[in-house]
């Protein structure tokens, strides 16, 4: 991945792309407020152009990752996606809801950075550059922003309230009823009018953005709705009228900026994985001089090959090696397990991991965005903004529901007032009506389970990164596992070096350095290390070949190789042959063992009604011996790639949805061609492996978790789509027919919201309980 150019300060919150008048920028410079810290003071503004924070993805397109700004509804990511994606350059433009979290991509040699934004900001969205800090204070800035808003709707709400009782209760005498409740109305208003005027702003400042750039959004409603309810209560008192509303006005509003306020706060609650990711990456560096001296700088400005002093208690800030001192690290981020894991020199070490007992000096071997951490949040930012099928038809319904919900307002009132009520009570039921169909519900029915399970799978070192991934692994009926680091540990040991020369096996692992299979791995690490050679060709399913002008040199399967079974009897464990032009073929032996929760795994799957199968491209009796020891009665021995195709491709004419769980690189055929894929990795092929799903660890388990939180998921999806729909086949009739006011439709309204969200967030219960 291409590394970032970005300003080493923080950008607040409220610090957007803008021209120095206020007005959105014409795609020429663009004004970016600065601050040395999420916390820090606004400071003035400096021109600075988006292309300081574009990066790009490994085939070379730009990418930026923007927050969104005034985004509440589902129809607020139809319109902002609609005006990226109709833009020739722009390849994929994504918005996350419940994060409000924006990623474009696009050929970078088509438009600049500043066109390809101009766009969305055009329609009243402004744009910050994202960062994690940023994020975080970007949401205590709106929870304080809410809060003065709620406070003062409140102090305005009970005291109107107070003078409304007054009103109500006829306490004053008839001669002097109307000059005292006229000034009861008029001290009313007073006190509303302003109140309004700054609590609204939360509303009305989104709503007019929206109406200047000719669309419709869900504080357009509200926002006509609180004018109505004031306006026609102002007029009443002017005209010296019985009625006036005020009450119902700031008592509507307070209740709004509850339901805003406790959604604000919700969203937080389900922040998106990857920005808890990137909360834990260390935002300075302590490097070796070569005097020995230490010095603090910026992480980013760590370059590879430094030397970097880690103190007990701090976090990795970069991947390296070991070089001097020994320590116990916390891998939980990384591979979800949280017993530490001993390391010395020449271990391995990731940044954001956590050093627990001992100081030491790692030499940095990638930086900045390009490390591990790095790579596993762009797969889960992929993964969460991406459009799975439900995403997808949750935005459909929401396109309509903008202009229905106007167009039922004005007819809720028409038919009112042609039944002979008075255009005040008309007037209220239309308010009703527009508040409580909000889509804010429909839209978030999605999102936030998908952000929520993605959150769980990777506290337990499961990382999803397909888009669609849970919602097809919902769906699978039949898993089928690779054998070779798969079910087994992976980790071969070469077992007969007494039987091999040295000279055949350093040639062997010279061989098997270009190739990822864990038998040329256990060779590579049997010889100690290899220089390599050139020339060499990978055949999947059978070895590798090099020709040095001499003839074609074999390593891999005895077939390869054209071993004769009947002078060379097949041996329990895996082998691999070495054969060269003229010279007897030279067996390697290796031992390998089923992981220690693979029976238990089998078991647990087999219960939750999936059929299970193993596919091995190893001699029979080696499959047979790790199907009877994990459990499984149907599989299949000798099977090559394209034999693993054709088997998946059975299935899924049966009928079947499969998931293949197998090595993310030597079966990336078969993973390709199942429903939903999953992959165990190394920490170093994460980013590479063609899996849907990548799990870390010792442990199988991750297959019967990944599969739990897949059906829950699932589940409630369906369920918030149910609640939302239910929400509104009840709310809106009764709204038309005058059986809800507009306080009633503000509270229903938000708690329509809230339910969604918290019901989602029943993902986050503990495992210990059993939720399928």
């Amino acid at each position: 991945m291409g590394e970032v150019t970005q300003p080493s300060q923080s950008l607040l919150s409220s610090n957007v792309f803008r021209d120095g008048g206020g007005n959105c920028c014409a795609g020429g410079a663009i004004a970016l407020a600065r601050s040395s810290g999420p916390q820090a003071d606004y400071m003035d503004f400096v021109s600075a152009d988006p292309k300081a924070f574009v990066t790009h993805d490994e085939d070379g397109y730009a990418m930026l990752h923007l927050l969104v700004e005034n985004m509440h509804c589902a129809n607020c990511i139809r319109s902002i996606e609609k005006a990226l994606n109709s833009q020739d350059a722009v390849l994929d433009g994504r918005v996350n809801f419940s994060t409000r979290r924006l990623l474009v991509r696009w050929d970078e040699n088509a438009a600049e950075a500043a066109d390809i934004v101009k766009p969305v900001i055009d329609l009243g969205y402004p744009l910050t550059p994202y960062n994690a800090e940023m994020m975080q204070s970007a949401s205590e800035e709106e929870d304080r922003r809410l809060l003065k808003a709620l406070g003062v709707a409140g102090f305005a709400a009970m005291n109107v309230m107070l003078l409304s009782v007054s009103v109500w209760a006829g306490l004053f005498s008839e001669d002097m009823g109307v000059a005292t409740r006229d000034f009861m109305h008029w001290i009313s208003a007073l006190i509303a009018m302003p109140a309004v005027a700054y609590s609204g702003q939360v509303f009305f400042q989104s709503a007019i953005g929206a109406l200047r750039a000719g669309r419709l959004n869900m504080d357009v409603p509200i926002s006509l709705a609180v004018i109505l309810a004031t306006g026609m209560s102002l007029a009443e008192t002017i005209q010296s009228g019985e009625y006036a509303y005020f009450d119902a006005a700031v008592t509507l509003l307070f209740f709004l900026l509850i339901g805003r306020f406790l959604d604000n706060r919700a969203r937080s609650k389900a922040r998106s994985a990857a920005e808890r990711l990137l909360l834990m990456k260390a935002v300075a560096a302590t490097i070796v001089e070569e005097d020995g001296s230490h010095k603090s700088i910026p992480v980013d400005a760590v370059t590879p090959g430094t030397c970097v002093h880690v103190a007990v208690g701090d976090r990795f800030p970069i991947d390296g090696d070991i070089i001097l001192g020994r320590t116990s690290i916390d891998n939980s981020l990384v591979t979800g397990e949280s017993l530490p894991e001993e390391a010395g020199i020449g271990a391995s070490v990731f940044a954001g991991t956590l050093n627990l007992t001992g100081p030491v000096q790692v030499k940095a071997t990638k930086t900045g965005d390009n490390t591990l951490l790095g790579d596993i949040v762009r797969l889960m930012e992929n993964a969460e903004q991406g459009r799975a099928k439900y995403v997808r038809l949750a935005d459909r319904v929401a396109e309509y529901y903008a202009p229905v919900v106007h167009i039922l307002a004005a007819l809720t009132f028409a038919g009112w007032w042609l039944l002979g009520h008075d255009w005040q009570l008309s007037l209220l039921q239309a308010v009703a009506v527009l508040i409580i169909t909000c889509p804010c519900a429909l839209g978030l029915a999605v999102p936030v389970v998908q952000v929520v399970a993605s959150g769980r799978l990777l506290g337990k070192g499961i990382l999803v990164k397909a888009a669609d991934g849970l919602e097809k692994l919902a769906k699978v009926d039949t898993i089928v596992f690779d054998k070779t680091g798969t079910l087994t540990e992976g980790r071969l040991e070469f077992i007969n070096g007494g039987t091999v020369a040295d000279k055949d096996l350093k040639l062997a692992a010279d061989i098997a350095l270009t190739s990822r299979h864990p038998l040329a791995q256990a060779v590579v690490r049997a010889a100690g290390g290899a220089t390599g050679c050139e020339g060499v060709t990978e055949h999947p399913g059978a070895g590798l070949a090099v020709d040095f002008g001499d003839g074609e040199i074999r390593l891999g399967s005895r077939e390869w190789c054209g071993v004769d079974g009947k002078n060379a009897p097949s041996p329990t464990g895996p082998e691999m042959w070495l054969k060269r032009p003229g010279c007897e073929a030279v067996q390697f032996l290796f031992s390998d063992c089923l992981r220690e929760d693979a029976r238990k795994t089998i078991s647990q799957l087999r219960s939750m009604g999936l059929r299970i199968e193993l596919l091995s491209g190893d001699r029979n009796e080696v499959a047979a011996d790790i199907a009877l020891a994990a459990g499984i009665d149907h599989w299949k021995a000798g099977v090559k790639p394209e034999g693993k195709v054709a088997h998946l491709e059975a299935l899924k004419e049966q009928g079947s949805k499969v998931m293949m769980v197998g090595d993310g690189l030597n079966d990336a055929p078969a993973l390709a061609a199942a429903h939903v894929s999953m992959s165990p990795s190394t920490a170093s092929d994460i980013s590479q492996t063609a899996a849907d799903f990548v799990f870390q660890g010792r442990q199988l388990g991750a297959v019967v978790e990944a599969v739990k939180v897949a059906r829950l998921s699932h589940r409630l999806v369906i369920q918030n789509f149910g609640l939302a729909f239910l929400y509104n086949a009840i709310a809106v009739p009764l709204a038309v027919m005058g059986f809800v006011t507009p306080l009633f439709a503000s509270i229903a309204m938000s708690a329509s919201s809230l339910v969604v969200v918290f019901n989602s967030m029943r993902l986050k219960l503990s495992d210990k309980k059993d939720m399928v």
